[in-house]
């Protein structure tokens, strides 16, 4: 079983919830964190590495929709130009 603790984070005062892994290397995320995060069970969540000894867990959990617009640009590009571009890296 899991134990769960509740600690004071002393560098910015905010609530900060701790877990200990099994020694099937498995954690359970805390309650306040899933219902921060938005993430049910069934949910993916991603482990970003920041550097070697911090990675940042971020819920994967959005609809392709949801997803339409998050990268701005004012360049175009014609099937033509994807289709040249795709073969071109099959070539490599």
């Amino acid at each position: 079983m899991l134990s769960l603790l509740e600690s004071k984070n002393i560098v910015n005062g905010e609530n900060m919830a701790t877990a200990t892994i099994t020694s099937k290397g498995q954690v359970t995320i805390p309650k306040s964190v899933r219902d921060t995060m938005h993430i049910h069970s069934g949910d993916r969540i991603e482990f970003i590495k920041i550097n070697n000894e911090r990675y940042e867990i971020v819920a994967a959990t959005k609809d392709i929709q949801q997803l339409k617009g998050m990268v701005k640009t004012d360049k175009t590009v014609s099937i033509n130009e994807m289709n040249t571009t795709i073969s071109s890296m099959g070539q490599s």
